[in-house]
């Protein structure tokens, strides 16, 4: 998958996706565990969370989020979220996380972690970061060229979507952005802060499978 540069509004990367998903297990966008309290019953399931919250929000501007969660038995379902900062109000009922950061909320919140439970099993989102500006925000576009091969040469028939990973360190992306369909070749993220941005991409196909990193594209958002 290919990420290169046309400009418009939104500053534009292009990334080469690698040659397709052979064996690597998908990595997963949220992780399950056990609650404390013993052995849970072999018909409970554990219930699933899952959602893409936004990661930067300008001062004096409203913040929301809120995460899709369902149980398969249809147990009633609690939220929790640890890290969360000072400013933003969470929902133990529904998940959601919002609020309106001040000029003195300015700066990054790491590690937040919105949790969902059905009494006897948690399952967490990836934990996130919250980056408050005081300036305005941009946006980048990522364009690509969809994958045509698998790892081992045979043609890919099975592509299912894409993720997009991105951060500020390469090596280091700890946002990320679910694309569940294969007919997509571009992607604008928006409310960036003004920095230096390193992206990555995977390919998906339908067994959940995901390809190893693209090469990293690097830019800087204005």
């Amino acid at each position: 998958m290919k990420i290169g540069k046309h400009r418009k509004s939104a500053t534009t990367v292009m990334i080469l996706l690698a040659a397709l998903l052979g064996g690597c297990l998908a990595k997963e966008n949220a992780s399950i565990v056990r609650s404390a309290d013993g052995d849970t019953p072999a018909q409970n399931n554990p219930p699933t969370i899952s959602g893409s919250p936004q990661t930067a929000v300008m001062a004096e501007n409203d913040y929301d989020f809120a995460p899709t969660a369902s149980d398969p038995d249809g147990d009633d379902l609690m939220f929790s979220a640890a890290n969360l900062p000072a400013w933003a109000s969470f929902s133990t009922s529904t998940g959601r996380v919002s609020g309106r950061p001040s000029l003195a909320d300015v700066g990054v919140f790491e590690n937040i972690v919105i949790s969902v439970s059905d009494g006897e099993y948690a399952t967490s989102l990836s934990g996130f970061s919250i980056t408050v500006s005081q300036t305005a925000l941009g946006s980048l576009e990522v364009s690509w060229t969809p994958p045509t091969e698998n790892t081992d040469g045979t043609t890919l028939t099975d592509l299912a979507g894409y993720r997009i990973y991105y951060g500020l360190a390469e090596g280091n992306y700890p946002n990320q952005i679910s694309i569940d369909t294969a007919g997509i070749a571009s992607y604008v993220i928006e409310n960036l802060v003004p920095d230096t941005y390193y992206v990555v991409a995977t390919a998906i196909n339908t067994a959940g499978l995901e390809s190893s990193f693209s090469n990293v594209a690097i830019e800087t958002v204005q």
